[in-house]
């Protein structure tokens, strides 16, 4: 470390006499040197802290304090190595020193040694923590948000002041729910089912499987089931049985493994009892692949009967499937959960065989439906060419079996989207709902729709009982956040979403629903944060533009806007017309109105209930062009839609 006598001093000269610069003589007192050294060295210090504080439970403002400390300490430092400089005798006033016996060089290669040493335990720190660290502290955050997003709703998902205050707590409260008794609450995850299949190549047909028993305990009355999406986030983790059942918020624990060889399938299950990981029941199955559905039924039957509760009725029957297409479909469905093109072109040629080998197998023309809208949906088909595949799939559907509640839920989808046949679309999911009121995706899809159309409140009902039985989707949680935004409850939606990141940290949109909800609260600093930290670049120039507007930062407001029409002019004809709206420019809010309703974009799907057009709705063009996209309130009143929980 060097010095000087003073920052008025004369500085040194070089060797011609001529006096140094001062970026020279900052280099030859080690300035330089020793701010970056302190930089690095203040970096080490708030990481670590960062990581060890929350360990002991240390208050924020700790760590705040730290961070303050080292930023007021770094100009005093600066100061220091300037006026002082490191003798063999100690520090000495750097006029004190004679030149000829200075010894800033060696101090010099002493901080770069520092420097190098401190840059590699930043490294190892670094590595350690993304590699060691994080992982446990992914796990630990996904099982406080899902054991608090489902621990008051899995008593009465139905009520909404309960479940208000559970999505709350699930934001902030890091402690876990307590494990329920098969008495108190007859509730079961079911565990993906392991493959010990000799390949290991037979994972869809193990999940495939899993499925299916998921489907069917779904169809037990009063018997709470986790739905697909939370039971499978313990996939390939050795997690205690405990663990898994406090974070789910369920009584017994379903597990077991799958070996495929040909035609010949041997099931190994055990149901667990979650208080004191006792076995309540195991048994293997050596069958057949054409005999699989009776051993599904026989599982069923047995969970049923160990969990020794009277009110749960009568097993449900699993609907056989023909065994020759049967793996077809599971691999395709697996694919279609991807969402992803190379997975849904794959699955579609799966149902595209299925159908050929079976014709008349419903199932088959479900997949083959959903793959094609989901095609469309993306924008992997074209609407044209797309959307008459998903007509003809489902009417195949429905002409095979009028009773088939996923061809109905996909009927209703249809309608609503692209038909605005809303009539139609409201007796298809009706009708749905009376044939699998328990289906995940249908309740899904019933509760956008009942958004869709006026009932939000409904809607959010619908989306909280979701979240009690499917606690750990990111979907679930997103979708309730999005309805909660869109009542102006603000704190709860940004709460969910908040539940959604900690599940799925880059959901694409999130971010979106949280800036757009701090505007709404007059938070526009931390509108413009979130905007910032969207990971889907079309909705973060969305999300830009209306917080920049909201800060006043018009240029910038401006900028976002005109990168957003020349980017996705088509794509978010709808987006741009609430954006003009929110800032109060009626005429062009109206122009890419009337663009979305060209262009048939299925955003028009919400504009009953976006926030943004608050400032445009006493505006005399409004009702009518409700009218012409068929969600005037008047037209509303005439579908008659609601969903009775189960």
């Amino acid at each position: 470390m060097t010095a000087g006598a003073g920052i008025c001093d004369h500085w040194a000269t070089r060797g011609t006499g001529q006096p140094m610069s001062l970026f020279e003589e900052l280099k030859r007192r080690n300035v330089i040197r020793m701010a970056g050294l302190y930089v690095v060295g203040a970096w080490l210090i708030t990481q670590v802290a960062g990581t060890v504080l929350p360990m002991f439970g240390a208050p924020d403002w700790i760590g705040r304090s730290i961070v303050a400390l080292l930023a007021i300490g770094f100009v005093p430092t600066m100061l220091v190595s300037w006026i002082y400089e490191l003798t063999p005798e100690g520090l000495k006033r750097e006029s004190e020193v004679d030149r000829s016996a200075s010894i800033t060089s060696l101090t010099g290669r002493r901080i770069d040694r520092s420097i190098t040493v401190l840059l590699v335990l930043a490294l190892a720190y670094f590595a350690v923590d993304k590699f060691v660290l994080a992982p446990g502290r992914n796990a630990r955050a996904i099982a406080s948000a899902v054991g608090q997003a489902n621990v008051a709703a899995a008593k009465g998902a139905a009520s909404p002041e309960t479940a208000e205050s559970t999505n709350t707590a699930a934001a902030g409260n890091a402690g876990m729910p307590s494990i329920p008794s098969i008495e108190q609450d007859p509730s079961i995850a079911v565990l993906p089912l392991q493959d010990l299949s000799q390949g290991k190549d037979q994972e869809y047909f193990s999940d495939g499987i899993t499925e299916e028993l998921l489907d069917l305990l779904a169809k037990v009355p009063k018997l709470r089931v986790i739905a697909r999406t939370s039971s499978f986030s313990y996939k390939g983790k050795d997690t205690p049985i405990a663990e898994i059942a406090r974070a789910l918020h369920v009584a017994a624990v379903l597990e077991g493994s799958v070996r495929k060889s040909g035609q010949k399938v041997r099931i190994t299950v055990q149901l667990i009892r979650a208080s004191d990981s006792s076995h309540l029941w195991s048994e293997t199955y050596d069958r057949t692949l054409d005999d699989i559905f009776k051993v599904q039924d026989e599982i069923a039957a047995a969970v049923v009967d160990k969990l020794r509760i009277s009110l749960l009725g009568a097993v449900p029957t699993a609907k056989p499937v023909d065994p020759r297409i049967y793996p077809l479909i599971l691999q395709a469905n697996a694919l279609i959960a991807q969402n992803n093109v190379a997975g849904n072109k794959q699955a579609r040629i799966l149902c595209e065989q299925a159908v050929a080998i079976v014709p008349g197998e419903v199932r088959a023309w479900d997949a083959l439906a959903l793959v094609s809208l989901n095609q469309v949906a993306a924008s992997e088909q074209s609407m044209e060419e797309g959307l008459p595949h998903v007509r003809t799939a489902i009417e195949r559907a429905l002409t095979l079996d009028p009773d088939d509640a996923i061809a109905h839920s996909l009927a209703g989808r249809i309608a609503d989207v692209y038909d605005r046949d809303f009539v139609s679309a409201a007796a298809h999911y009706q009708r749905a709902l009376s044939l699998d009121p328990t289906n995940s995706d249908v309740l899904y899809n019933a509760a956008v729709f009942l958004a869709g159309v006026g009932k939000v409140d409904a809607g959010i009902t619908v989306m909280r009982y979701l979240a009690a039985h499917d606690p750990a989707s990111a979907r679930v949680h997103y979708r309730l956040g999005d309805l909660l935004s869109r009542a102006r409850k603000c704190d709860e939606a940004i709460a969910s979403m908040r539940v959604a990141l900690a599940l799925s940290p880059q959901y694409n949109g999130a971010h979106n629903i949280i800036s757009a909800s701090l505007i709404a609260k007059g938070d526009a600093a931390g509108a413009l944060t979130d905007a910032q930290a969207e990971s889907s670049e079309t909705w973060r120039i969305i999300s830009l533009a209306a917080a920049y507007y909201a800060l006043g930062r018009k240029q910038e407001a401006d900028a976002a806007l005109s990168e957003l029409i020349a980017k996705l002019g088509t794509e978010a004809s709808y987006n741009i017309a609430y954006t003009y709206a929110l800032r109060g420019e009626a005429d062009k809010a109206f122009e890419w109105l009337a663009k979305a309703d060209q262009y048939n974009d299925g955003g028009l799907s919400e504009i009953v209930y976006e926030p943004f057009f608050d400032n445009i709705r006493s505006d005399p063009r409004w009702l009518p062009f409700l009218r012409k996209v068929g969600r005037a309130p008047e037209q509303l009143a005439k579908v008659e839609f609601n969903v009775t929980l189960p």
